[in-house]
């Protein structure tokens, strides 16, 4: 009987553990898409295209389900990380896909930086600049308690928790015609292309779809027998990353259609501010930094998490490497600003690297020498195919229109 009570302790206690592993991976992933960019484009998108904006965001969620399920599970099978597994498909790729997605993650961090410091601006009244050195202190300090990897997911959790309950107070004062939103869902009077590719490419591009995957390899969920675990900490992560957004397009929603103008310098905190006051523009500041601090951390460990492995020195300093990554993207925010123009040029490349990391993934879940004798379901392969076509012919033309912008 004894033994039998030990085993249900056991049993409990694993279960616990899998199940915080599991979200923890699920909230990294969607609070590293959630940051400043998040609330910026879901708020202008929903302004300019009104209900018919639930299709968009319909679409996007199908879409970022077939890039992550994909990438999640041919990460998991294979049990390495995006960079390695490039690299034996084409040797060198690895690198170049290492590159791109280090480049993207210090350039979009900045802005992230920027979002902390204006959410504190926001509560406290405090410089913006001042508010970034904060908000660096803070996520440095996550990544020099022990058990990082654990604060971090606890963090993540709790931050993004915070959002959504303010953004759900947000939306039930605002008051949104909840119907129309969910016919125009399906039948839109509009359909916007461009806000597509960019809710997908903000969503899932560059270093965001890999942080999930990433973070269940490092604790220690991989092969094929942990394959239901990842598709429920996928499709979770998901499931936030979306609940989020559809809340940020009710709220929005809710306040334009009652004929009233957002802030084209800062759509998001007009939202807030017209639905609910200055109450509801402090709630602005504090989904603004949950926003932005939990990108600053998701985008900092999962950049190094794709150049640890070139090298045991590296691996061994990977703590030091993201407080360095943080640092960087801090020093850069309070002494020269957000570089306009590198912002540019790195986020039309970040609508390219999907497609490339998308169909490297779906070539090695074929490769024998990367994922054994494990078969990949055809459906999921079309699935990813269509999105690998569809995200590179809009991130090529995303590119060709953004270059000339570097040159004005």
């Amino acid at each position: 009987m004894q033994n039998n009570n030990n085993n249900k302790v056991v049993e409990n206690n694993t279960d616990k553990l899998n199940w915080n592993v599991i979200l923890g991976a699920a909230f990294l992933m969607a609070t590293s898409a959630i940051g400043p960019g998040f609330l910026t484009q879901s708020t202008v998108f929903t302004g300019q295209l009104g209900a018919s904006f639930g299709f968009v965001i319909l679409i996007s969620i199908i879409l970022d389900i077939g890039a992550q399920l994909n990438i999640w599970r041919i990460i998991i099978v294979a049990k390495k990380r995006g960079q390695d597994i490039a690299n034996m498909v084409l040797p060198g790729l690895g690198y170049f896909v290492a590159l791109l997605v280090v480049m993207g993650g210090l350039a979009f961090n900045i802005g992230n930086i920027a979002g902390a410091g204006l959410g504190l601006n926001v509560l406290f009244n405090i410089d913006p600049k001042t508010g970034a050195a904060i908000s660096a202190v803070v996520a440095i300090g996550i990544f020099l308690i022990k058990e990082a990897g654990k604060a971090m997911d606890k963090f993540a959790q709790t931050m993004g928790f915070i959002m959504i309950i303010l953004t759900i107070y947000v939306v039930a004062i605002s008051n949104p015609p909840v119907g129309t939103a969910v016919a125009k869902s399906f039948m839109p009077d509009t359909i916007d292309m461009m806000s597509i590719v960019t809710l997908v490419g903000g969503t899932v591009g560059g270093y965001i779809t890999f942080a999930g995957g990433h973070r269940l390899l490092d604790a220690g969920v991989k092969g094929e027998k942990d394959i239901p675990k990842m598709t429920k900490s996928c499709m979770s992560g998901i499931g936030i990353a979306s609940i989020m957004r559809v809340f940020l397009f009710l709220a929005t929603l809710g306040v334009v259609s009652r004929g009233l103008t957002l802030d084209p310098a800062n759509p998001p905190a007009s939202v807030f501010k017209l639905a609910a006051g200055n109450a509801g523009y402090k709630m602005f500041g504090m989904v603004m930094w949950s926003a932005a601090i939990t990108s600053v951390i998701g985008a900092a460990y999962t950049s190094v998490s794709f150049i640890k492995t070139f090298s045991n020195k590296l691996e061994r300093n990977e703590k030091k490497l993201i407080i360095a990554f943080i640092i960087i993207s801090t020093i850069v925010f309070v002494f020269i600003g957000k570089p306009i123009k590198t912002l540019i040029l790195v986020g039309a490349l970040n609508g390219l690297i999907l497609p490339i990391t998308l169909g490297t993934m779906l070539i090695a879940a074929y490769r024998k020498n990367i994922v054994g004798n494990y078969k990949h379901p055809t459906w999921m392969t079309i699935f990813g195919v269509l999105v690998v076509v569809i995200m590179s012919y809009l991130g090529v033309s995303t590119l060709i229109k953004q270059i000339p912008k570097l040159f004005i």
